[in-house]
């Protein structure tokens, strides 16, 4: 399902919505350190026939049969941008727009029909009529690809102790995250493809009262996304890919005003 032209829409009433209330603008902008959760890859595969399993014979494998493995990914990083207003009793509401990155690093636990096929022959993955030597585990292991996400929220906050230089605040915001995934083991294509999803976030931060008109703030994030859905290109069958990010964002704001 598409959440795009509904949340457009949302958008843009708010904006036209918030000069009547708005007491004061701002934009902001900040960079994040990306901790991109583990994904615990599932799904189902069509009819197909396995390359050599490495002793000569192949294998019929129905359609319907589940697989999987586990990715883990390594850090990666963020840019965000908002453009936001201002209200008298201590909210604040903005237009955010986000993009995160971060590379695999390896993927372990090859399942299929619920056992493991770590120790086949990669060769039954990869189609092959000869063996290639290697394991499934081994060809697997070598993690290449990424995981990327393009996301715009309408968020809300609420700022603590206005009048302080030091404000705490907290957060919340929902939208939709155009995520793309790729995963090449050992530089073998499996997956390539991505899926625009209804996302959400919750933030906790700190603001510094710089000036009248800058602020510097550090600000924790959680955001996530329901699973990827992907089709393989390695053999018959799609796979849902679980998408969840901890962000650590320093970042500074221009009031208008």
């Amino acid at each position: 399902m598409k959440f795009t032209p509904i949340f457009a829409a949302l958008c843009t009433t708010a904006l036209i919505a918030s000069p009547a209330l708005a007491q004061e603008w701002y934009v902001a902008g900040s960079v994040s350190y990306l901790d991109q959760s583990d994904s615990d890859n599932s799904g189902t595969t069509g009819a197909f026939t396995t390359g050599n399993l490495g002793d000569g014979t192949t294998l019929d494998v129905a359609a319907g049969t589940d697989y999987g493995w586990n990715t883990e990914f390594d850090n990666g990083s963020g840019f965000n941008g908002e453009v936001g207003a201002r209200y008298g009793n201590g909210l604040r509401s903005g237009v955010e727009i986000s993009y995160t990155k971060a590379d695999v690093d390896t993927h372990t636990g090859v399942t299929l029909g619920g056992g493991s096929i770590d120790a086949l022959d990669a060769a039954s993955i990869a189609g092959s009529p000869t063996p290639l030597g290697a394991s499934v585990a081994a060809i697997v292991a070598d993690g290449r690809g990424d995981i990327s996400s393009t996301s715009i929220f309408a968020n809300l906050y609420y700022d603590f102790n206005r009048s302080g230089v030091w404000q705490p605040y907290v957060g919340a915001g929902i939208g939709i995250s155009d995520v793309n995934v790729k995963y090449n083991p050992s530089g073998v294509n499996v997956i390539d493809d991505g899926e625009t999803k209804f996302a959400y976030q919750v933030k906790a931060g700190l603001t510094w009262m710089m000036t009248e008109q800058w602020e510097v703030y550090g600000e924790y994030a959680y955001r996530a996304t329901d699973d990827i859905e992907t089709d393989n290109d390695l053999f018959p069958g799609t796979l849902d890919i679980e998408n969840q990010q901890n962000l650590l964002s320093i970042g500074a704001r221009y009031r208008f005003g």
